[in-house]
């Protein structure tokens, strides 16, 4: 579904309205952008689709060039397209934010606009300077993140996706009891045994110990209070302790 409808007119703004088309699509994908000459496909019928679209939209982005108001027999036809746009949102409660293009463009005066449109006038607009375009979009982005927060900022998932190293695993752990065993980072309080990058069998915990080995004539057998055994290769020191069971204190039966 199309959120936001860019409305322009050809020869005045439409250039500034690309760049906030190719933006938005970058940021919240291409489906919840709408701009005529992108979202029109060949043989289809555009009055239709036009009204339909703003109807459904969520935010009416009316750009406004330095010479908007010049066209002012365009603006008095009410069959003009750019006209009907904004009526038609206004008809459906759809909000409009006025983009005002370039530094010479400045802000709609009532006088110059007819009655349908007068009250574009009195609402808040945005400038935006076409000699900082990027500082234009990134405004214009937040402003439509902000009115309609229905929308999926794809940037903040795409920059999720490249601090991820890849391979990588995280993990929280909160309050556990027993043994972890984590491949790389883990965040949280562990209250059993963590093993990282074992090459070979390991046991840890309470009780006998018995381990094959192609090393060792028949085997290792351990009883007792086993602490922890490692068979095979290892690159420092291991220290192994294994004593006899504790025994239960006497509790007076």
């Amino acid at each position: 579904m199309h959120e936001v409808f860019i409305n322009y007119r050809t020869g005045d703004g439409d250039k500034t309205a690309a760049l906030i088309d190719e933006e938005l699509k970058r940021r919240f994908g291409r489906d919840r952008v709408f701009r005529a000459s992108r979202s029109i496909t060949p043989g289809e019928a555009f009055p239709d689709k036009l009204l339909t679209t703003v109807r459904r939209a969520s935010l009416l982005l009316a750009v406004v060039g330095p010479d908007w108001t010049n066209f002012r027999s365009r603006l008095d036809n009410p069959e003009d397209w750019v006209r009907k746009e904004i009526e038609e949102a206004f008809t459906c409660e759809v909000p409009v934010v006025p983009i005002l293009d370039g530094r010479k463009t400045a802000r709609l005066d009532k006088a110059a606009l007819p009655d349908a449109l007068s009250r574009l006038a009195d609402l808040q607009s945005v400038p935006f300077d076409t000699q900082d375009a990027e500082t234009g979009l990134r405004r214009v982005g937040d402003l439509v993140a902000d009115l309609v927060p229905g929308l999926t900022d794809l940037t903040d998932l795409t920059r999720a996706e490249e601090n991820a190293s890849p391979g990588s695993v995280t993990n929280s752990i909160d309050d556990m009891s027993g043994t972890a065993v984590q491949s790389r980072d883990f965040t949280g309080d562990v209250g059993g045994t963590v093993i990282k990058d074992a090459h070979g069998p390991v046991h840890t915990g309470g009780g006998s110990i018995y381990q094959n080995s192609r090393h060792v004539s028949g085997g290792r057998h351990f009883s007792g209070s086993g602490m922890t055994y490692f068979e095979g290769d290892n690159h420092g020191g291991v220290q192994h302790r294994y004593d006899a069971p504790e025994r239960c204190g006497d509790d007076g039966r």
